[in-house]
């Protein structure tokens, strides 16, 4: 098991069949192009790796506000859903709490669809808290 950074256009790729469980309107063909758009941005895409596969992806960025200073944003988090409860997402979410430390990040934060249970009781499980509402429009 390793967790590292996706670099390469076969790395990137490689995250494709897990973080379409999360994010099934994206395109595989258009995958690795659009994440290399977002990381001209700031995005990261970290994986862990079991026997050369992808089996848990997120991706974050750094950034800073006025409200909370420097922060690690969580924008996407998924584990397989053939290997959920092996510990795989917790063991990300340590190594992004890591990173962000590294970084002399104060906050970690993330948003979270209010449909999704059971994220929330693994969120909960890792000690995050419920801080604010989310709103948004369609322009």
């Amino acid at each position: 098991m390793s967790i590292q950074l996706a670099e390469s256009d076969f790395q990137i790729l490689g995250c494709f069949p897990v973080i379409s469980q999360l994010r099934p309107h994206l395109e595989q063909a258009k995958f690795v192009e659009q994440v290399r758009y977002q990381i001209k941005e700031g995005y990261q895409l970290a994986f862990l790796e079991v026997e050369k596969q992808a089996v848990a992806v997120a991706g974050f960025r750094i950034s800073n506000c006025l409200a909370s200073g420097k922060f690690l944003y969580i924008d996407d988090l998924v584990v397989d859903e053939f290997n959920r409860s092996h510990s795989c997402g917790q063991q990300l979410f340590q190594w992004l709490i890591e990173y962000a430390r590294n970084h002399d990040c104060k906050h970690l934060s993330l948003d979270s669809g209010v449909q999704r249970f059971a994220a929330h009781r693994f969120y909960l499980m890792q000690r995050m808290s419920i801080t604010s509402h989310h709103f948004s429009m369609e322009l």
